[in-house]
């Protein structure tokens, strides 16, 4: 058994405000105790002022607790914003998410790096897209050690957040505020994912005009920084965060080695139940088992 929480990640864009109580009551009812403050409901408190207590009331009405958060992610609020134009605006956006999570007692915080496919990402060296990353954790870190929160950066599947090159960003940053998530289904792109020539793995890194390095030791090469993980499956294809067992991520081996990650704080499930058509009940009673492997 883990000695940390399990949390769970819910597509609350695809409810309402009617609706969402009940999704929290239906994990509450099979045994959830945590859900993840996810992008969607972080982007909802940015828009929307009042409804972090909202949100807030109805968790506790349901006996349920934020304890991990996803910031926003996107190209125009990963740490690399290919538009420095606007790179002001994107890091206000991932302070603001710093922030947020303090206010919902929530100390740990997956932000997005960037990735380098599109265009005029793709036309960026991967040197200026680090070093991008690296100016905008420069000045995200000190307010996270102030607020006592971690920021956990994120395996992708392209070359500018490949395990090595979060290695070699974290070796400039020493300070606890900063770790990683380890995610399972894109660690699993890099490694299965060369079996499938039009997968996301090839896909991701053609289009930024280079040859996939794949990878089978991720999990390795990150586990003394791991803080959070992403745990869903798929068959290397795509990313498709489905319930694990039903892809190629060998979950025996992923959980002998969380357990030994002297920094994790969290087990989240990343499945998405509506994307996937996985039940709640299924994804909590899955989770059960896996933390037990």
């Amino acid at each position: 058994m883990f000695p940390v929480p399990v949390t769970f990640y819910f597509e609350f864009d695809y409810g309402n405000d009617r609706l969402r109580p009940y999704i929290m009551s239906e994990f509450a009812r099979y045994g959830a105790e945590h859900l993840v403050l996810s992008k969607v409901l972080i982007d909802r408190i940015i828009a929307e002022p009042g409804i972090e207590d909202i949100l807030l009331k109805e968790m506790a009405d349901n006996g349920l607790s934020f304890c991990d958060a996803h910031a926003p992610y996107g190209p125009l609020v990963d740490m690399n914003c290919p538009w420095q134009e606007k790179k002001h605006i994107v890091r206000s956006r991932l302070k603001l998410a710093l922030e947020i999570c303090a206010y919902m007692k929530v100390d740990t915080i997956t932000m997005h790096l960037g990735n380098n496919h599109f265009v005029p990402a793709s036309s960026i060296p991967d040197e200026e897209h680090i070093a991008r990353m690296e100016e905008s954790l420069a000045e995200l870190l000190p307010i996270a050690e102030k607020l006592g929160i971690t920021i956990c950066i994120e395996n992708i599947w392209f070359s500018v957040n490949t395990p090595d090159v979060l290695n070699r960003i974290k070796s400039h940053f020493p300070t606890d505020a900063l770790g990683f998530c380890y995610d399972a289904g894109h660690a699993n792109i890099m490694d299965n994912g060369r079996l499938y020539a039009t997968g996301n793995g090839w896909n991701g890194w053609r289009d930024a005009g280079k040859e996939p390095v794949w990878e089978d030791r991720a999990l390795e090469k990150m586990l003394p920084n791991v803080v959070n993980c992403h745990l869903h499956d798929n068959n290397g294809w795509r990313d498709e965060h489905t319930l694990p067992g039903k892809g190629k991520v060998n979950w025996a081996h992923i959980m002998g080695l969380l357990k030994t990650a002297p920094r994790l704080k969290a087990i989240q499930s990343e499945v998405l139940p509506v994307f996937s058509g996985t039940f709640i009940k299924e994804l909590v009673e899955k989770f059960d088992e896996l933390v037990q492997l």
